[in-house]
């Protein structure tokens, strides 16, 4: 018995991604990718065009609407998305939450920030694979980037949210809202190009990554 709990600690001992960032990661996929499509719907479905289709729509079913009425129909579609959307809002806090505790109960050795400084190490001390420590580098840079996106997403969404409680000025939230959605942006294009990256490992020197992240790989 006691020599089984052994290999059971050493087998989870050498697992390069332990099962908290993996339960992290895939569900914080389903979120954001959730998220996204929320804003995808209010964008393509409820913009100010619609009103004509919705106003034709009812005409055809034997009511009379005006172009402001059929516009509160669209608005108030589209603020039942966004309710979606801040529900999502309010799982991503959640998951971050969750991945900013577990990140201290991790080996020191599969932190973000030890993987980062270490990564930096190998860049300077090599110099015959300069190229694979920087690639190396740039990608735990990359993705250091990507957690400081989520805690500007989670802050600036949490105060839109709760913009009635603030106290901020109208200006002030319109600002904050236009500043989330530019990191939105810039969250998307990070998914980009993590997809791009993980493509192109899967081809070249690190086959097997994404199956890692679901089973755990070994160290």
């Amino acid at each position: 018995m006691k020599s089984s709990f052994l290999t059971r600690q050493t087998s989870h001992k050498s697992k390069k991604y332990p099962g908290t960032v993996r339960l992290w990661h895939w569900l914080n996929l389903l979120v954001i990718s959730g998220s996204l499509a929320t804003v995808l719907v209010n964008a393509l479905l409820f913009d100010r065009q619609q009103r004509s289709f919705v106003r034709s729509q009812l005409s055809a079913a034997g009511a009379t609407v005006t172009d402001h009425q059929a516009g509160a129909v669209i608005h108030g579609m589209e603020d039942q998305v966004w309710g979606f959307h801040i529900y999502f809002g309010y799982a991503l806090s959640a998951l971050f939450l969750f991945r900013l505790a577990a990140e201290f109960f991790l080996p020191p050795q599969l932190r973000l920030l030890t993987k980062l400084k270490s990564a930096f190490q190998s860049y300077k001390a090599l110099k015959k694979q300069r190229e694979q420590a920087r690639h190396e580098l740039i990608v735990k840079g990359l993705y250091v980037i990507f957690y400081l996106l989520l805690i500007i997403m989670v802050v600036s969404g949490l105060l839109l949210a709760f913009e009635d409680q603030t106290g901020f000025s109208e200006s002030l939230n319109h600002s904050i809202k236009e500043f989330h959605g530019f990191c939105m942006y810039l969250i998307i294009i990070f998914i980009i190009l993590h997809i791009a990256g993980v493509l192109l490992a899967e081809q070249k020197e690190d086959k097997g990554i994404v199956s890692d992240m679901i089973n755990g790989g070994e160290r």
